[in-house]
Formats: C-alpha cells, sequence, structure tokens
C-alpha cells in the first residue's frame, strides 16, 4: 500500500503531504488547482520522464517521497535489496528530484539509483490510468496483452515461452542468412589460408631455430678469421716454436717460489696458486687448439644456412614478427579454416535448426490461440456483466481473436508465413492471433471496434469494466485512475463509483475526479485548493472531514458550497453511498 506522498516545488504545489489509507481515495479541486499534479508526482516517483517545466516558478527544484508499506510484497522487498536500498519496518521510501535545469535523481530505500532502476522497481506496484491510457487501449497490442494477463499465469508462461523461442528463431535465420551471403568470401579467405599455410608448411619452421641459425651462419661466414684468431690464441698460451709463452712463464715463476716455500707459508701459498694456473693455461691452450681445429671453411653449409635463413625472413615478412609468430599465426589460420570449410555443414545444420524451431512454434502457436480464444469468450462475458452495471445495459463487448492468413511459400522450409495446420498465417513474438475488442453499445447494433463504435463516455466505462475484470489476476497493489469518467454523468457516474469501490475493496484504489457521484463513494476524500496572495498561487492538499466533504460534494454540484438544495443533494449522494 502506498501510505504517503510528499510533493514540494512540483507546477502549482508547494508543499503538499498527502497521507493515504486503504480502499478508495478520491481527489477533488477546482479546474487549474492542481489535481492532475498529484498523478504527476506519481508518474515520477514511478521513474516517468521529468520536465523541468514542472518544477514550481522560482524553486531550484522539485522533490517527491512516497512511503511503500511492502509487508505483503517479498518481491518488491527484494528488489529495493537489490539495488543498494532499505526497508525500515518493511516500509520503503521511494523518492525523485527534477532540478530546474532539467537534471533527475532518484533513490530507492535511501540508496542512489539510476532512474531506470527506479522504474524497475516501482513498475510493478501501480497501474496508471488517464485520458492516454484509454487510447493505449486501443492499440491491437495492448488488447492482446490484456487477453493474455486475463487467461492467466500459466498463459502467461506460455506465451513468454514461445517469445524466447521466436526469438532463437530469429536468431537462427539472421545467423543463416549472415552465413549464406558471406560464402564467396569465406571461400576467397579460404583460399588465402591455404596458401599461407602451404608456404609455411614447405618451410617448415621450427621453434627457437632462427637464433640457431644466426649463430652458426656468423661461425661460418667468418671461419678463417676465427681460426687465425684461435692458432695465435694457442701460441701466446703454449708456443710449439719455442717463443716465450704464458705456460712457459707461469712455469718460471712457480719454480722460483717453490725454491723458497720451506721459508715461508705464504711464499708456498703463492706457489701453489701458480701451479693451478700452470694447469689451467695446459687446458686452455688444448682447447683452443681443438677449437682452431675445427674451424674449417664450408661454403656450400654457408649457402644452405644463409637460404634457410631467407625463406624465414619471408615468412615473418607475412605472417608474424618472429617464427614463433609465424607458428601461432598457422595455428589460428588452421583453425579458421576448419570453420570456413564446415560453411556448407554449417548451413545444413542451421536450416535444419530452422525446420525444428518453425513446427514447434507452429504447435505452441495453436495452443496458445486456443487458450485465447477460450479467454476471450469468458472475458467478454464478464466485461459485459459488468458494463450493465456500469449502466449500459443493452451493450456487449466481443473480444475477437483472429489470424491472418497468407499464401504458401515457395519453399516451405524457408522463411515467410508459419503452417500451423493446413493453413499459412502470419506470425510475431506473440503468436499467430490479431486480438480486437468490438463494442455493440446497443441492442441491434453491429459490434465495432471500440474506437469507432465507443464514445469518450462509454470507453471510460469500457476500461473500468476491463480493469475489473482483470483486477483478479493483476499482481498490481494500486491503482491510479486520472478522470477516466470524463464524458459520464448521472446515473453512469453513480455505477462508476460504486463499481471503483468495488475495486478498492481488494485494491488500493486513487481516483482524480470531477463527478460529485464518484467522490461520494470514497473512503478518504481529498481536496486540492489554490491560494494566491496576489502575485504566486500555489495549492495544497487535504483530507475532508464529513461536514468537509458535504461542502465539496454541493461544490461540485452547483459551483457554490452555500446552496441549500446542492447540500441537501450532497448528503444524499453520501448517504446513498453507505448504503451501498
Amino acid at each position: 500500500m502506498l501510505e504517503e506522498i510528499r510533493i514540494s516545488s512540483l507546477g502549482v504545489i508547494d508543499s503538499s503531504v498527502l497521507e493515504l489509507g486503504p480502499g478508495l481515495t478520491v481527489i477533488t479541486g477546482e479546474t487549474g488547482a492542481g489535481k492532475t499534479m498529484v498523478v504527476t508526482a506519481l508518474g515520477l516517483l514511478l521513474g516517468g520522464r521529468a520536465d523541468s517545466g514542472a518544477v514550481r516558478s522560482g524553486a531550484r527544484s522539485a522533490r517527491i517521497e512516497g512511503i511503500v508499506g511492502a509487508e505483503s510484497l517479498p518481491g518488491f522487498l527484494d528488489a529495493v535489496d537489490d539495488c543498494g536500498g532499505e526497508a525500515d519496518d518493511d516500509r520503503v521510501v521511494l523518492a525523485r528530484s527534477i532540478s530546474a535545469e532539467g537534471r533527475s535523481r532518484a533513490f530507492v530505500g535511501g540508496a542512489a539509483v539510476p532512474v531506470s532502476t527506479l522504474a524497475t522497481v516501482a513498475e510493478p506496484l501501480v497501474a496508471v490510468h488517464g485520458q492516454s491510457d484509454q487510447h493505449r487501449l486501443l492499440a491491437p497490442r495492448a488488447q492482446r496483452e490484456a487477453l493474455d494477463r486475463f487467461a492467466g499465469p500459466d498463459h502467461q508462461q506460455r506465451v513468454e515461452s514461445y517469445r524466447l523461442l521466436h526469438a532463437e528463431l530469429a536468431s537462427v535465420e539472421e545467423e543463416l542468412a549472415e552465413v549464406t551471403a558471406s560464402a564467396r568470401e569465406r571461400a576467397r579467405e579460404a583460399d588465402l589460408l591455404r596458401f599461407g599455410l602451404a608456404e609455411v608448411e614447405a618451410v617448415d619452421p621450427q621453434p627457437g631455430e632462427e637464433a640457431e641459425l644466426a649463430a652458426e651462419e656468423s661461425r661460418l661466414g667468418y671461419a678463417d678469421t676465427l681460426r687465425t684468431a684461435a692458432l695465435q690464441a694457442r701460441e701466446a698460451l703454449s708456443s710449439e716454436e719455442g717463443a716465450p709463452d704464458a705456460l712457459a712463464t707461469a712455469s718460471t715463476a712457480r719454480s722460483l717460489l717453490e725454491g723458497v716455500r720451506e721459508h715461508d707459508p705464504e711464499a708456498a701459498g703463492l706457489a701453489d696458486r701458480l701451479a693451478e694456473i700452470s694447469y689451467l693455461l695446459s687446458d686452455l691452450a688444448a682447447d683452443v687448439s681443438s677449437y682452431a681445429s675445427g674451424l674449417e671453411s664450408d661454403p656450400a653449409r654457408l649457402a644452405a644456412v644463409s637460404a634457410r635463413r631467407a625463406a624465414l625472413v619471408a615468412l615473418t615478412r607475412k605472417y608474424g614478427q618472429t617464427v614463433d609468430e609465424v607458428l601461432a599465426w598457422a595455428a589460428e589460420a588452421a583453425a579458421r579454416l576448419l570453420d570456413l570449410d564446415g560453411t556448407d555443414d554449417r548451413i545444413e545444420e542451421l536450416r535444419g535448426r530452422r525446420v525444428a524451431l518453425r513446427e514447434e512454434l507452429a504447435a505452441r502457436a495453436a495452443a496458445l490461440s486456443a487458450t485465447r480464444v477460450a479467454a476471450a469468450v469468458r472475458l467478454g462475458d464478464q466485461v459485459t456483466d459488468e458494463l450493465g452495471l456500469l449502466a449500459m445495459p443493452h451493450a456487449r463487448l466481443t473480444v475477437e481473436v483472429r489470424q491472418q492468413e497468407q499464401p504458401a511459400p515457395a519453399d516451405a522450409d524457408g522463411g515467410g508465413p508459419l503452417q500451423v495446420g493446413e493453413r499459412w498465417l502470419r506470425f510475431g513474438s506473440s503468436g499467430v492471433d490479431e486480438v480486437e475488442l468490438l463494442l455493440a453499445a446497443n441492442t441491434g447494433a453491429d459490434p465495432r471496434p471500440l474506437a469507432k463504435g465507443a464514445s469518450g463516455g462509454e470507453l471510460s466505462r469500457v476500461m473500468l469494466a476491463l480493469e475489473v475484470s482483470l483486477a483478479e489476476t493483476s499482481p498490481v497493489p494500486i491503482f491510479v485512475f486520472d478522470e477516466v469518467d470524463a464524458g459520464v454523468g448521472g446515473r453512469a457516474a453513480i455505477e462508476v463509483g460504486r463499481r471503483l469501490a468495488q475495486l478498492a475493496r481488494s485494491a488500493q484504489v486513487l481516483v482524480v475526479t470531477h463527478l460529485p457521484q464518484v467522490a461520494a463513494y470514497a473512503d478518504r476524500h481529498v481536496v486540492v485548493e489554490k491560494a494566491t496572495d496576489g502575485s504566486v498561487t500555489s495549492s495544497g492538499l487535504s483530507v475532508l472531514d464529513d461536514e468537509a466533504r458535504v461542502r465539496e460534494l454541493s461544490r461540485m454540484l452547483a459551483g457554490v458550497e452555500e446552496s441549500e438544495s446542492a447540500v441537501a443533494h450532497a448528503r444524499e449522494l453520501l448517504e446513498s453511498a453507505r448504503d451501498a
């Protein structure tokens, strides 16, 4: 239940608090007093579009707060928790502010949230109906959705299941069209990949090969220079021609220290170190000699290594900066080629999936049509009964469910219409059915579409009758009606008030009305009062007691509060409503 609404600086309303209760609450007031601003405030609280022009002149911003009692709304409390908000004793504060510059902020349970989140959280709470909603009711989609709601939750689950299957079919057909249309491009890409993979396979590069070849090419290219240097180094270490060398010099130094080692331990240590050096020099001389003997010029091997490196460089120019990157490209290209070569198989797979999905959709569409036809009869009878209670005793509402047949396609397995039984039907995301509400306002009249067969007052009562019929299947706990009784008067207005009061027995109902016959049925009567100081006009909200209600109803009846006949009529309306 919506327990309270606080409105600040919105339109003509400066600052007002509207305390609400269960049952039927009516809001009345003189023309221009700001009754509709209450509905505007509710719309903003539900995440509606903000208009900076609604901010009160001279104010920096407008703010609307609503307190929702959510004891019996566990789903709502979960949604509040999911967006970071908190409930205080099962009460949640929803808030919205709009600056004069047009900036908008939203809050759920004290947490700042995007306006879209506020709309998602609050939307299941309130159903708002106004003159614009009457026009929305004329749209075929809205009429189909109303029938689906009336058909019950099991039917709605089947509608959602059908919608998901339809979305899968659309995805399959989109992919099929893309794969088929791009077959030529895919073939060209496959040829390029095959050519590149053939080049890589012909060279057969190995990981790390590039560095090894570079080292070998450098050694082969400088073999003579390296051998000359090695031979000279060997001669410097251990000369074969008797020239002074490092090994002889080290040996001489060792002999000199060996001769005096017994006189000084330090001299002995140095002699030992020179012995180690001599051994190392001897081994090193042998290694250098071996290295020099292994260095031979091999022009054929050098040419082969250079050619191999050139082949690798050609690959790295096309397929990667290094051999490792070339190998990685080859792996990816091979996988892509497998995918491209499987295009024909994929096309056949998608076509088979499309056929299966269309067959399943046809079966589900037939089931939806059957439940819609059955629900249409029940809804038409129920709304007709409600219209009889709303002073339209001779009116009859018919809910027509029909399908649009189309010619069979040349390719029965392709796209186009859906085959349901023996017929080819136009289909969409909600099935194959078109739903239209037809009204015969008088006995003997032919049923006509609501847009053509109903006056404004009749349309208001049809919508109210429809909402009453849908109330048992509607999860929405709060209904708001903004002057849906326009064009209604007399006995019909009394019946509208009575039906709103009956709807309020199972839900919280707020009604903005100009009819005293409707206002008389209120459990709580709120008046929007306009005041001015000569330069600024403002409005406030007041809950009326019994005597104040009589005065307000008499004003609504006669335009003045002092008329004795209007006061008497007002009391009569209230007594009649209490006895109903």
